[in-house]
């Protein structure tokens, strides 16, 4: 175990999340821990007690930091969470004997071009997926390129970008592909394509190398704004002339168990039913 004795905890604020916090936070400092609430870049570990969305929450806020994270499930799904309240006294000797392995996430990066004369662009960054789509709920018209080749024009309530990590998320309810994370790809997923004389789009998945970029140009730059999805969190511009997106070299950081099994997750949280 690292000799760094600094841990932060974040939590949803639910009850049941703040009762394990208590108790977790004792446990912690009767082993000599040092824990904190207020983030603290240098802790060796951040423990996230709620569901997926507290996880992806405490990385936007903090920009994706390099500490290494696990969740403490107490909310619905928990695919990214490692470990249940009733499991604080393992997980505590799990984690200081050393007993795990760090999964190494990368994320994706959108630059956003919303002056057609500047090269200044705005920057948004998601580990799970990146979404386009019209800011009124109409159809959106969308150019689409991959590396520097135009692939389709696209017509339908958006496009979703995703990698591996993302892949059982929003990605997997629109149809998508589940994606080992051990592989290195990005997947872009249409949302209610339309399929016309005028727009011939895709209706599945495509899987791109990670070292390919992709390109979205909005047809109608001033028809009623458009607004970027990055994990949930909505970014909403009047104007956008076009949109790269690439998979980047930054990571985020999950503390896995020894035992950790991506696929036995996947089936215990999308199909098998414990009675």
């Amino acid at each position: 175990m690292d000799e760094n004795k600094i841990i932060n905890i974040s939590t949803n604020g639910t009850a049941v999340s703040m009762e394990t916090k208590d108790r977790l936070t004792i446990k912690l400092k009767n082993k000599g821990f040092n824990v904190t609430d207020k983030f603290d870049e240098s802790a060796a570990l951040t423990i996230c007690i709620g569901g997926d969305g507290s996880l992806l929450r405490t990385l936007h806020a903090y920009d994706f930091p390099s500490t290494p994270f696990i969740g403490i499930n107490t909310g619905h799904l928990g695919f990214f969470q490692e470990i249940s309240p009733d499991e604080l006294d393992e997980f505590i000797e799990r984690y200081m004997e050393g007993k795990y392995e760090i999964q190494h996430l990368k994320t994706l990066h959108a630059y956003i071009q919303t002056d057609e004369e500047s090269t200044a662009v705005q920057k948004i960054k998601g580990l799970n997926e990146i979404v386009i789509k019209s800011s009124k709920s109409n159809t959106i018209h969308l150019n689409l390129s991959i590396g520097n080749s135009l692939i389709e024009k696209f017509s339908g309530d958006g496009l979703l970008v995703s990698t591996p990590a993302g892949s059982t998320a929003y990605n997997y309810s629109l149809g998508g592909c589940i994606v080992d994370p051990r592989l290195d790809l990005l997947q872009v997923t249409p949302i209610s394509p339309m399929n016309t004389t005028a727009y011939r789009s895709f209706t599945s998945s495509i899987i791109l190398p990670s070292m390919l970029s992709i390109g979205v140009f909005p047809e109608e730059i001033s028809s009623g704004g458009k607004v970027i999805v990055a994990d949930g969190f909505e970014f909403h511009f009047e104007k956008i002339y076009g949109l790269k997106i690439f998979l980047s070299n930054s990571k985020v950081k999950l503390l896995r168990f020894e035992d950790y099994d991506f696929w036995g997750k996947v089936k215990s949280k999308f199909l098998w039913k414990q009675l």
